[in-house]
């Protein structure tokens, strides 16, 4: 079992990271560390719990600690809010631990891996060009997992020349409290900070080529909007793709339900189904939908063709699970059967 301390262990996506490292069959939680507020507490004490299970019993004594590059283990799951995350993590890095973090302070990094598992394992090679005592890998921003998922197997069959996108956004993502009821309760609050450019950006480093070990970011142009809805779980995204070759609906849709490029791994937080097509005109839904394959599977539905090269569709991602926490340990999975 490989050891592992949570950076911001007491936020929504920290919890997450609790949650779903409690029974891990690779990673047992060895620290927990949050801001001065919460170091020195009991991890029950210091923690707003706010997910449908029990804190784990394994943790709930645990003293949180500050998050000081002092830890006994493995790895480092970093949970941090992105204004204060890159010093914070560049300290572990330079201490020599190899860090997984959700934040967006280097994702954009020339030599630093934005992986999705299914989408691009294969970058995660370049931590070798990383010069520093430890390493870092980061997963992207939560609603460009949903995309590139969705993206992908369009990419691979049809290539891709445009991407319009419109995200219906929900709470969790902002955090605990996150955003004022008086600010979206019966409303749509059409800006969240940064976002769009995340998406924009994200996006095509994910799907670029890996050449000699840097990435050459894909070409295609890619235009976001994006509001936050009073939807407590679930990123539901509305997407438009212009393609380069002509398209093929159903051999799109058959495309999405045998999408699993992880299957030889047999990763333990890999879902069987990563992408799910849903036949019916309704779907997907994020009550109904986000947490299909454990919240790891990014649902897809009402696939229309308008002309041989003009598509639209709907993607659906839990974005604390599949879109945060979730992404991070798959990521961690992989780069310990890879062994880089």
């Amino acid at each position: 079992m490989k050891r592992v301390a949570i950076l911001g262990a007491t936020g929504l996506v920290g919890q997450r990271f609790v949650q779903l490292l409690a029974n891990h069959p690779y990673f047992e939680i060895s620290a927990l560390a949050a801001s001065n507020m919460s170091a020195a507490k009991p991890y029950k004490e210091a923690v707003a719990w706010r997910l449908d299970t029990p804190i784990p019993e394994n943790v709930m004594d645990m003293i949180v600690q500050e998050c000081k590059p002092t830890f006994e283990c493995d790895y480092v799951f970093s949970a941090l809010p992105s204004d204060i995350a890159g010093p914070i993590e560049d300290e572990f890095i330079n201490a020599g631990y190899t860090v997984f973090s959700n934040a967006a302070s280097h994702r954009m990094d020339d030599n630093v891996p934005l992986v999705i598992p299914e989408v691009n394992y294969q970058h995660m090679s370049i931590v070798q060009s990383q010069h520093t005592n430890g390493k870092i890998i980061t997963n992207p921003n939560c609603s460009t997992i949903g995309l590139v998922m969705a993206l992908k197997p369009i990419a691979d069959l049809f290539d891709i020349e445009e991407v319009h996108v419109v995200t219906m956004q929900a709470l969790s993502g902002a955090g605990y409290p996150g955003v004022s009821s008086l600010d979206v309760v019966d409303n749509v609050y059409p800006y969240i900070n940064g976002e769009e450019e995340k998406i924009m950006t994200e996006s095509k480093k994910i799907l670029g080529n890996l050449n000699n070990g840097s990435i050459k970011p894909a070409l295609f142009d890619i235009f976001a909007q994006c509001n936050r809805v009073p939807v407590v779980d679930g990123h539901l995204l509305s997407v438009f793709v212009k393609t380069k070759k002509p398209a093929d609906v159903e051999q799109i849709k058959g495309a999405i339900n045998n999408f699993q490029p992880l299957k030889t791994f047999n990763l333990p937080s890999a879902p069987e189904h990563p992408l799910v097509y849903l036949s019916q005109k309704d779907t997907p839904q994020p009550r109904l939908h986000r947490n299909l394959g454990r919240g790891m599977t990014v649902s897809v539905g009402q696939l229309t063709q308008f002309s041989e090269r003009s598509l639209r569709f709907l993607a659906l991602v839990h974005n604390t699970i599949r879109g945060a926490a979730g992404c991070a340990i798959l990521n961690a999975e992989m780069y310990e059967t890879m062994r880089y």
